[in-house]
């Protein structure tokens, strides 16, 4: 039998407030409840995916793993999904530039970090997704997350300028493909908080999938009030409402993810 191996996907976008942190949340809740072993790495300084998660004491962070304090096996927090654990942020993250400083190797802490969690995981216990929620600019912690990563998934918000500053994060990919990382693709792009009651989230849709073509995962992420309300409880929303329609579209959207991965390797 072959070892499970892990699979690291990078949820970037330089905008905020489009749903990168949600996504990462609920698709690995999704991920994990069909059987994967998911691990969030909270990269953003806000944390905010720790709180929507309900980690309240963060004795070791992301700022710790990337400085070499803590290993990912220390600092990884169970929660209250199974198989599905975070590395917490801090606010120190923010200090993560001025610490490196020039120091040699500063693209590849995050990817040296998870070379390190291969070698010491058993089978039974292998993370198999590793999902990175990135802060909303591209800066040395976001390079880090991209130079570790296999692929990019791109959370798009249905709203009138969702394809501005998308260029540039395309762009910024094959950038790091040609410097830093030559294996990472982009695994899709998710349109989120889509409005089915305006005609603009319908032209966004057609507008990206007609710039963007097959890169576009097929799933949409609705606007739901039940997704909004879910990490002021600290719990996915496929916990807080299994039913509503923004948890079905995560189911889906994992089903999607873990389909691509099988075409992926058949490639």
């Amino acid at each position: 039998m072959s070892r499970p191996t892990m699979r690291i996907l990078a949820l970037a976008n330089q905008k905020g407030g489009v749903g990168k942190t949600t996504t990462a949340i609920n698709l690995g809740t999704a991920l994990a409840a069909v059987g994967e072993r998911v691990l969030i790495v909270d990269l953003d300084p806000q944390g905010n995916a720790s709180t929507g998660l309900g980690i309240e004491q963060r004795e070791h962070s992301t700022f710790d793993v990337l400085i070499g304090d803590a290993s990912i096996l220390d600092a990884k927090v169970p929660t209250h999904v199974p198989r599905l654990s975070i590395i917490p942020a801090t606010i120190d993250l923010m200090s993560f530039e001025r610490e490196v400083g020039d120091t040699g190797g500063k693209h590849y802490r995050l990817r040296d970090c998870f070379a390190e969690l291969a070698a010491q995981e058993s089978d039974d216990q292998r993370t198999t997704y590793v999902l990175i929620d990135c802060p909303p600019s591209l800066n040395l912690l976001t390079l880090n997350a991209l130079a570790a990563a296999d692929a990019v998934l791109v959370p798009l918000q249905c709203e009138f300028f969702a394809l501005e500053g998308l260029a540039q994060l395309l762009s910024t990919v094959e950038e790091i493909r040609g410097r830093l990382n030559p294996k990472l693709r982009i695994h899709g792009v998710v349109l989120t908080m889509y409005d089915k009651r305006t005609s603009l989230s319908d032209q966004v849709v057609e507008d990206v999938r007609a710039v963007l073509g097959e890169k576009v995962y097929t799933t949409v992420i609705p606007r739901n009030v039940r997704v909004a309300e879910s990490p002021s409880h600290g719990k996915p929303v496929l916990l807080y409402d299994y039913k509503c329609t923004g948890s079905q579209a995560y189911i889906q959207l994992a089903s999607e993810v873990i389909e691509r991965e099988r075409r992926i390797k058949a490639a």
